[in-house]
């Protein structure tokens, strides 16, 4: 695992370390790993998963600039200053042919380089591509510039995804000791500010597109990546699944890489989409800590589960705070919801609390997973909903007719990211309603 730390010197002067592993056979993988990911981390754990991604390459990976063992003090964090660094590692190294992978924030690095180097790159594979947006960006800086323990653990969520909590808080404690508020802040804010351009189009490497499936919130930035590369190919994965990214990198899975057809309009392709959300997760992990939060999550997953199979219900993906799922009829969606609430209201604890949302439509179905505004608003109708409610939208209202069921209208409220008004119900699922 011990490996020498190089040095190169980028264009601006700035001093920056990577690891070459030589020892693999060609062609080599350098990987832009996500910004909060310094050499540390990987030489501390996950080693297994790092592995399992590089085979029996060489590899190059580098610590970005002002983070790890390359240069803290640094005057430019900005997208030309990163190609300029990932140009001095591959020139220092004495790279002629190689893979190229980009993960997290890295992907923009990784995309820019293959676009001006277009005949010098073999494969290039984007894995779970990270674009804050700009109001969480804003309150994610301001969290790291305020409580910086507290954005530690946040930062890791956000690059890494759900880790079993001994794992997160070594990965926090290394991240207080490589990075400082101020870089990291930067970083964020960096990511923020990127967009795809037409630059990218230059790209002429076989380049795979590869989004975690718990990570739904990244998958617009995937699609942004393949619209606008020309030989780019989307695949979700399992989270933890790098074998996949390896697999194409060594052209073994080029067939499973073309985008899934879409789903054909028809009643038969009408699904109820159902989300619940634990209430106030943060604040309660904040409160009971880690295992007490967590106890919470295993009690909320089982409920769902046991409801779900009860009416015939999919399990689409777990959310980190909740699950998605989809019915062939909105009464066994509904029926699903109220099984839901008065599981969680009997359950002993009583800092367990839910909300549900529920919408109908024809989501584009892909890669075991499912898109499209009916699945957005589905989303954005159990934000709406408050502790212990069950909210619907119209069309799930007239889908269930006749069956029972008792509905408050609520109004019309704009969901986030809608234009037009939505008009809301309450479904009444306490026994005394």
């Amino acid at each position: 695992m011990e490996q020498e730390i190089r040095y190169c010197t980028s264009a601006d002067g700035t001093t920056i370390a990577y690891v070459y592993d030589e020892a693999g056979r060609q062609p080599a993988t350098v990987c832009v790993a996500h910004s909060l990911v310094p050499w540390e981390m990987i030489r501390g754990s996950g080693f297994s998963n790092w592995m399992n991604f590089v085979g029996d390459h060489r590899y190059v990976r580098f610590d970005r600039r002002g983070i790890g063992y390359s240069q803290r003090n640094v005057a430019e964090i900005n997208q030309e200053a990163q190609f300029d660094d990932l140009s001095a590692v591959i020139e220092h190294a004495g790279l002629t042919e190689f893979d190229l992978v980009g993960l997290g924030d890295g992907c923009s690095v990784a995309g820019t380089y293959a676009a001006r180097h277009a005949t010098s790159l073999r494969r290039l594979a984007l894995s779970t591509p990270w674009s804050e947006r700009t109001k969480e960006a804003k309150g994610l800086i301001g969290l790291i510039r305020s409580n910086w323990s507290l954005a530690r653990r946040a930062l890791i969520d956000v690059s890494l995804g759900d880790l079993p909590t001994d794992e997160r808080r070594k990965r926090v404690d290394i991240l207080r000791q490589t990075v400082t508020p101020e870089v990291a802040a930067r970083y964020v804010q960096m990511a923020s500010d990127w967009r795809p351009g037409s630059e990218l189009n230059s790209i002429m490497a076989p380049t795979g597109v590869f989004v975690t499936r718990s990570r739904n919130d990244r998958m617009d930035s995937a699609r942004a990546f393949v619209s606008m590369i020309p030989n780019a190919r989307l695949k979700v994965i399992q989270r933890g699944d790098q074998r996949a990214v390896r697999a194409f990198l060594d052209g073994e899975d080029a067939p499973s890489l073309q985008p899934a057809p879409l789903a054909t309009p028809s009643p038969a392709s009408v699904v109820t989409i159902l989300f619940t959300d634990l209430v106030s997760s943060t604040a309660l992990t904040q409160r009971l800590g880690d295992a007490k939060a967590q106890e919470l999550v295993r009690a909320h997953n089982s409920i769902v589960r046991e409801a779900l199979a009860a009416q015939n219900g999919s399990e689409i993906k777990h959310t980190g705070d909740g699950i998605m799922a989809s019915f062939p009829t909105a009464s066994g969606a509904l029926e699903c919801a109220v099984a839901i609430q008065r599981g969680v209201a009997t359950h002993a604890d009583g800092d367990l609390a839910v909300h549900i949302g529920l919408n109908a439509g024809e989501p584009v179905a892909e890669e075991s997973d499912l898109f499209g505004t009916s699945v957005q608003l589905a989303r954005r109708i159990c934000d709406h909903a408050s502790s212990g409610q069950i909210l619907v939208s119209n069309v799930v209202r007239e889908l269930s007719a006749g069956k029972g069921f008792l509905f408050a209208d609520i109004g019309e409220v704009v969901p986030k990211g809608f234009e037009e008004p939505v008009r809301l119900y309450e479904v009444r699922w306490q026994e005394d309603a």
